[in-house]
């Protein structure tokens, strides 16, 4: 259920900050018929540090109305704070989502044994599956094979997105964990390459805005069309660098506005991209074939 082109999911917003529903609602179904294989709701690139929990809650009760099932929703239900995570991965169960990703806990720095104590508290409150998200340029914290490996035998804990764009992690996850534990990018310029090492497939930033691409790349890799897969890969790159040279989803939400998928809005301390970085994205957009 869980693998190929995934997409974290931006949240569309009006100038004036407001969530722009409609706007999400077309975005999710935009996805689904370029052939996003699933989507993931308010995870960082939908900005959840900066929603309200209301609003975190609406945005994953939309994108499972809108799927009606046709794809997996991962909603994600990380926090800090334990019992804010296990609050929403309880929501995330109710709204009817088909997974929860959770992200390793920033800013508070905990040990090994807290970020393991912190997940099977999650998982254990909520019956849904649970992917770990591990991010240490972002929570600082990583999140070692060791401790991932005890939270893989635990029966809700199925899965990683993994965005340390270290390449040896997957093979010692997999030998760790096992080979049904899925491994998910969150690195979008290691996709491929991630895959080759064991993954599943990547949650993308890209696949905002190039979802028929994204999705295409990883259905060629798993037919076994490699040299398809990796001419793709090429192709997309430009796009890959342009949408991380400010921090995400800055330029991400800038490109989905050049193609009238919401507004270019981000909420503070977010700062509205450069000019450099504005015409960096126009620019990789054209070279790729989304805009003229």
């Amino acid at each position: 259920m869980f693998k190929g082109s995934m997409v974290a999911l931006i949240t569309p917003m009006r100038s004036d900050g407001s969530v722009d529903e409609k706007a999400f609602q077309e975005l999710v179904e935009w996805q689904i018929a370029e052939g996003t294989e699933g989507l993931v709701p308010v995870g960082t690139t939908g900005e959840s540090p900066t929603l309200s929990h209301a609003e975190h809650k609406r945005v994953v009760e939309m994108c499972v109305a809108v799927a009606r099932g046709r794809v997996p929703v991962m909603a994600g239900a990380g926090s800090n704070s334990t019992a804010e995570a296990v609050d929403f991965a309880r929501h995330a169960k109710q709204a009817g989502a088909d997974a929860t990703l959770v992200v390793t806990p920033y800013y508070n720095k905990p040990t090994q044994e807290g970020m393991y104590l912190h997940f099977k508290a999650v998982a254990e409150a909520a019956d849904l599956p649970l992917f770990i998200y591990n991010i240490p340029p972002r929570s600082v914290i990583d999140m070692s094979v060791e401790t991932m490996a005890r939270l893989a035998a635990l029966p809700n804990i199925v899965g990683v997105k993994d965005a340390t764009a270290n390449l040896a992690r997957p093979l010692h996850t997999r030998r760790a964990c096992g080979a049904d534990f899925i491994q998910l990018s969150g690195e979008d310029h290691t996709a491929l390459s991630f895959n080759a090492a064991g993954g599943h497939g990547c949650i993308s930033v890209t696949a905002n805005v190039a979802p028929r691409l994204c999705a295409e790349m990883h259905k060629s890799w798993r037919a076994g069309r490699i040299e398809e897969a990796m001419a793709i890969q090429d192709r997309l790159v430009p796009l890959h660098d342009a949408l991380f040279a400010e921090t995400s989803p800055g330029p991400v939400k800038y490109a989905a506005s050049l193609l009238a998928k919401g507004s270019a809005h981000c909420r503070l301390p977010m700062a509205p991209v450069s000019d450099p970085v504005r015409k960096r994205v126009r620019d990789a957009m054209v070279s790729v074939g989304l805009l003229n």
